[in-house]
């Protein structure tokens, strides 16, 4: 099986869990996402990554260890969006 490309492991997790900011950048190795969703309020961490492993499903299985991931609520990341800015 062919490695994907971050641009199908972004649509893999668009399809599955409703993102208001969604990057993803990787080498088909090893994938990095930030992934900002309303659907986060409220969990801890571990349960956001739950939620897009969810999202992910079987065809991330293989590769699924080699994805990590920010998962932010939309209000976390107009914060870090904000405080990011001032530093600058």
């Amino acid at each position: 099986m062919a490695d994907p490309t971050p641009a199908e492991v972004q649509r893999y997790i668009a399809d599955g869990l409703s993102c208001t900011e969604l990057q993803v950048d990787g080498d088909g190795r090893h994938f990095f996402a930030t992934i900002v969703s309303a659907e986060f309020e409220g969990l801890n961490r571990v349960r956001r990554h739950q939620r897009v492993y969810q999202a992910l499903g079987e065809r991330m299985r293989e590769q699924i260890h080699a994805l990590s991931m920010k998962t932010l609520t939309p209000a976390e990341w107009a914060q870090q969006g904000s405080a990011e800015h001032h530093h600058s």
